[in-house]
């Protein structure tokens, strides 16, 4: 079957969380607003203790161990927990996803990649955030505009990284075709396992440099977003 010019162009899945916008600068400032209006302590250690528990708790849910619903509400009893404090972690809950959507802040070259990439790849968001916080975010970073479709997981009724939540985002894409399609993202056991269990090719966004030696292996691996137009290329054509 003939495919349109518009239909040959890569396809490009781009995560949203630390790819696109800053992520770990919205939480550090929406916990701190959502702890300290409650009257609890807030510092540097507690953020860091925060970002570890949250990063654990995500993953329970990719790998089928937790629901949503308990990841929200559970990684602040978790905290409560370890900070031997008594708290409403559904309260929260609640404001926390109200300051997190509050504003937004680029990663370092993500504005001019999409830019670049608009007019040559075909564009889409695969997020494993909360729907309405996600759409506020995209909706304060102006760059909805850039993307055919948004696929965020609590919408589609699946999580990256299943297999289910890809091929529920690919019979949304006229003419896909895995071998056009291509996912970047920094988190290995979401973006990157996301993208082998669905068949595409995967790269890996690692600014900082760390060192994988886990199972999970990406086909690709950049640690600046302006490196990507150029792989896309080389492999693409």
């Amino acid at each position: 079957m003939n495919r349109t010019a518009e239909e040959m162009r890569p396809i490009v899945l781009l995560d949203l969380d630390n790819t696109i916008l800053d992520f770990n600068k919205a939480e550090y400032r929406a916990l701190n607003r959502a702890l300290t209006e409650q009257g609890l302590p807030f510092d540097e250690e507690i953020a860091a203790l925060y970002h570890r528990i949250n990063i654990r708790h995500w993953e329970m849910l990719e790998d089928g161990i937790l629901t949503r619903a308990e990841v929200l509400v559970q990684r602040y009893e978790a905290l409560f927990r370890e900070l031997g404090v008594q708290a409403d972690a559904e309260r929260t809950q609640g404001l926390y996803e109200t300051y997190l959507a509050e504003g937004h802040w680029f990663m370092p070259g993500a504005e001019e990649m999409l830019r670049s990439l608009a007019g040559n790849c075909r564009l889409f968001i695969c997020s494993n955030g909360v729907q309405s916080v996600q759409d506020r975010r995209i909706g304060s970073a102006g760059i909805a505009g850039y993307f055919e479709k948004i696929f965020i997981s609590e919408g589609m009724g699946a999580n990256k990284p299943e297999r289910r939540f890809f091929e529920l985002c690919f019979r949304e894409i006229p003419g896909f075709e895995r071998s056009r399609a291509i996912i970047l993202g920094d988190s290995l056991s979401s973006d990157i396992r996301g993208g082998i269990n669905a068949g595409i090719l995967t790269c890996w966004y690692n600014p900082s440099g760390k060192e994988n030696t886990g199972p999970i292996k990406a086909d690709y691996e950049i640690r600046d977003l302006g490196e990507f137009e150029g792989l896309l290329r080389r492999i693409f054509g």
